[in-house]
């Protein structure tokens, strides 16, 4: 009876070991990061946008997401809903503001489905006119290519997006398959030689555990787009909601 004790211990040990994995490897699937915002943050811009927006490593979800904008006094000029298209949120702004100091809140719903929220800031020359001439103040921040989401009719193409902003990781799961299996084949063979060398059996046991922990505890890869992306005044401003 000792040997199956033994080797009852050992694997529990070992179940132990990998939840503890699983769980530590929970924070490497990131809240999504603000890479940029338009107008950039900071800046001085020659009238107040039609529109602002924040461009995320991520495409987040539209759902509860909302931008004020908020002028000096704290009048928020915001128009409308939030726009997404692709990784871009945008949100248009009323005609009519004046020039000065603006402070952009933005919360939106990470991809990951949690709450994420940050400030911005920008100053305006010039107050915004109803032609709608002073969409071309936004060109200091031409990072955001897709400052153009005012237009409704380009918000059909996200569909494309989740594939490649955020992949499923395989990896993860191929790891995990083949880890679970080795474990199975230690724990079959080690019932006939558990008396002998247990120290050695709870060694071979605990190495595919700690490889698991090691190999999810890796950040996880961001999409081509945003490894071409460097980093944009405003990531700063990112607070990650619990």
């Amino acid at each position: 009876m000792r040997p199956i004790r033994q080797l009852l211990a050992v694997v529990a040990a070992t179940a132990v070991l990998f939840s503890a994995a699983l769980f530590s490897a929970a924070p490497a699937f990131a809240h999504d990061v603000a890479e940029s915002t338009s107008p950039a943050n900071g800046s001085t811009v020659a009238s107040v946008p039609d529109s602002v927006s924040i461009t995320f490593n991520n495409r987040p979800l539209l759902l509860g997401s909302q931008i004020r904008v908020n002028d000096a006094s704290g009048q928020n000029w915001a128009d409308g809903s939030v726009e997404i298209v692709d990784a871009v949120v945008s949100q248009k702004l009323r005609p009519g503001a004046p020039a000065g100091a603006f402070t952009v809140i933005w919360r939106v719903v990470s991809s990951d489905s949690h709450p994420i929220e940050g400030t911005f800031t920008f100053t305006a020359k010039a107050g915004s006119t109803t032609a709608g001439g002073g969409s071309a103040s936004t060109a200091p921040s031409a990072e955001v290519p897709t400052a153009g989401t005012a237009a409704p009719g380009s918000t059909t193409t996200p569909e494309k997006v989740p594939d490649a902003s955020q992949p499923f990781p395989w990896s993860i799961v191929i790891f995990a398959v083949v880890a679970a299996g080795l474990l199975v084949f230690l724990g079959i063979t080690a019932r006939r030689r558990l008396a002998g060398g247990g120290p050695m059996i709870l060694m071979m046991l605990a190495i595919p555990g700690t490889l698991m922990t090691l190999a999810m505890k890796r950040t996880p890869r961001l999409s081509p787009a945003a490894r071409k992306r460097s980093p944009r005044p405003g990531r700063e401003q990112l607070q990650r909601c619990p």
